[in-house]
C-alpha cells in the first residue's frame, strides 16, 4: 500500500537525497513515485519487487491456471493432493494470497 506522505516526492527531493530514499525503498518494499510539476513521471522500486512484479506478469493467467488446476483435481484428472501442495507452491513462490481458494478441500479429497 502506498503511503502518500513518503511514497510520493518530487524527483527534485530525490535527486538531493537519493541514499535515504534508497534506504527506504529496500526497508519498506514499496515503491516511491517520483513527480516532476505535481504530476507523476516515473517510480522507484526495489528490484526484488520489480522481478516478482515480471515473474507474474510473465506467467499464463496465474488465476486461470489455478481455478484449472482446482477443476483438475475434481474430475480426478491429478491426484488432489499433489494438486493442493503444487497450488500452495506456486502461492507462495509468487507471493499469492490463495485465499477463497479451497486447498483444504482439496487434500481432504485427496485422502479419501
Amino acid at each position: 500500500m502506498l503511503d502518500i506522505t513518503k511514497d510520493i516526492q518530487s524527483l527534485t527531493t530525490f535527486r538531493r537525497r537519493s541514499g535515504d530514499f534508497m534506504k527506504q525503498i529496500k526497508k519498506s518494499k514499496r515503491p516511491v513515485v517520483l513527480t516532476v510539476n505535481g504530476k507523476a513521471a516515473a517510480v522507484v522500486q526495489d528490484a526484488g519487487a520489480y522481478q516478482r512484479l515480471l515473474d507474474i506478469a510473465a506467467s499464463p493467467d496465474a488465476e486461470k491456471g489455478i481455478r484449472q488446476g482446482e477443476e483438475d483435481a475434481r474430475k480426478r484428472r491429478i491426484q488432489p493432493v499433489k494438486a493442493a501442495e503444487r497450488l500452495a507452491s506456486f502461492g507462495k513462490r509468487h507471493k499469492l494470497s490463495l485465499r477463497g481458494l479451497k486447498i483444504r478441500n482439496l487434500i481432504n479429497e485427496g485422502h479419501r
